[in-house]
């Protein structure tokens, strides 16, 4: 079923009749007295669309116009983010695939997420490239429109003819306080100061499919290229106090150079001489950065943590002008300060395992 938000029915029928606001609210509470409550709020706006002659879905392609619960959906955008590709077990045993991405047009930004083989088309994409996605479906994620991708979908790269205007960075992301995090927090915000840092975690994989790879005698082997020169993907683990509580952040590889500021020829430094990144280590600790990501439970510890997918350093410009925001939106009640940093000691945080890499994803 195809679930169009109230505001967004209320909009397009303004747009197509020239009616204000209050005369299309009046016609729909009209409506719902008419047939007597049977109907929602949302229902009863599309009965009032359809007697206008409005249509409602238009396939525009626009990320405005995607909806939960349509299908064969057809969206040129720009990718803004691309993230790692993802193994996990399926319940029958067999592997497979998954991976995500921030595309975004003149409209919006949604999250996209392939499985199967496509997810490998991921590892092709860059920030900025032209995507063109044929035969997606939308799926609500937590309040919030995703994208899904199959087998069947095609994603085209650079498609000729194809133009996205300048695109809205902005993500739609929620603040949250740490005390105030659960298992079903996806796309969320959060801003607090790093209190630890943990060795960088490194494994080797094909660097054909990305794939782990086995160690036998010095010889690397994947289980679809057979015997390869292995590449190394990387974790890294630190903890973020907010002032409420503090948690463990995981950073794979593309975030953990962003978090670094370095690419990828100094991570490979770091793998091959370790000592080199402790002063990197203490050189974070008391940092502030506003971080993006999702909360997922840690089986192995039995603990949540944050999944990172964008890293900003915190900005103080930007900071006071969202509590300038809130302040001003507020009619009451104190304005938010934000909270001092808890004390952790190094004692109080177990030293990460390579666990979080096979993360079972449901």
């Amino acid at each position: 079923m195809i679930r169009i938000p109230y505001p967004d029915i209320l909009s397009r029928i303004q747009q197509k009749t020239g009616m204000t606001a209050e005369q299309v609210e009046a016609r729909i509470n009209s409506k719902l007295e008419q047939l007597s409550g049977l109907v929602s709020k949302e229902g009863a706006a599309n009965i009032v669309a359809s007697e206008l002659g409005i249509r409602l879905l238009d396939q525009t392609g626009k990320i405005k116009d995607i909806y939960t619960g349509m299908r064969g959906i057809e969206n040129a955008a720009k990718v803004i983010e691309a993230y790692e590709v993802r193994e996990f077990a399926r319940a029958d045993g067999t592997m497979s695939k998954v991976a995500s991405m921030l595309i975004g047009d003149e409209t919006g930004t949604i999250r996209v997420v392939c499985w199967g083989q496509i997810a490998d088309t991921i590892r092709t994409l860059k920030p900025d490239t032209t995507i063109r996605i044929v035969g997606a479906y939308c799926r609500d994620n937590n309040g919030r429109k995703e994208l899904h991708c199959n087998e069947q979908t095609k994603i085209q790269l650079n498609p000729p003819g194809v133009i996205v205007g300048e695109i809205q960075r902005k993500v739609s992301s929620q603040r949250k306080s740490m005390k105030e995090l659960t298992e079903q927090d996806d796309n969320v915000e959060v801003l607090g100061t790093v209190v630890q840092v943990f060795d960088l975690k490194f494994y080797p994989v094909c660097p054909q499919c990305n794939k782990r790879v086995t160690e036998e005698n010095g010889t690397f082997t994947c289980a679809e290229h057979n015997v390869v020169s292995p590449e190394h993907n990387t974790i890294l683990n630190i903890v973020l106090d907010d002032g409420t509580d503090n948690m463990r952040c995981v950073f794979f590889k593309n975030q953990a150079m962003k978090l670094l500021n370095c690419g990828n020829e100094q991570l490979q430094t770091f793998r091959l001489n370790p000592a080199t990144f402790e002063d990197v280590k203490t050189r974070l600790l008391g940092e502030q950065y506003k971080l993006i990501g999702r909360v997922k439970k840690n089986d192995y510890f039995q603990r949540l943590e944050i999944v990172v997918q964008l890293v900003f350093p915190a900005s103080a410009k930007e900071e006071l002008a969202r509590l300038e925001t809130q302040s001003s939106n507020s009619t009451s009640g104190p304005v938010y300060t934000p909270p001092t940093p808890t004390t952790l000691p190094r004692t109080n945080v177990s030293e990460p395992t390579i666990e979080p890499i096979e993360e079972r994803i449901q």
